[in-house]
């Protein structure tokens, strides 16, 4: 939960995974209306790092690589002031698309499959 508090005595408190599914970022809401890219398998994201931008913004850096969203002060704001009916819809969009929040559901993250070593696939033990 990263807290932040404003001058006019705001405060939220926002959870990692709504912050890395609201990302500003050109990866996550696209070029223009429409070329959103929902967002999987995020409900356990942490955050590593969280950088200044000037004094506009700051970058966070989440634990699973993304960090090309810049959060400016007021795009925090709007997303606390209306958390509660953003993340209603970023709810109701995932059902519509079958998706989950639990991590590994994103597409191309099924587990690798080793191909060396005891019990993992062809190779390595001599198992074939």
């Amino acid at each position: 939960m990263l807290e932040i508090a404003f001058d006019d005595d705001a405060c939220y408190q926002l959870p990692y995974e709504f912050l890395r599914v609201s990302s500003p970022s050109a990866e996550v809401r696209g070029h223009g209306v429409g070329q959103e890219t929902l967002q999987l398998g995020k409900k356990n994201v942490d955050i590593l790092e969280v950088l200044p931008v000037g004094n506009y913004a700051m970058k966070i850096v989440f634990d699973d690589g993304h960090d090309s969203g810049l959060y400016t002060w007021e795009y925090l704001y709007g997303l606390g002031q209306h958390q509660a009916e953003l993340w209603q819809n970023y709810l109701e969009r995932l059902a519509a698309a079958g998706g989950s929040r639990e991590p590994g559901s994103e597409p191309g993250s099924e587990p690798e499959v080793k191909k060396s070593g005891c019990g993992g696939g062809s190779g390595g033990c001599g198992h074939h």
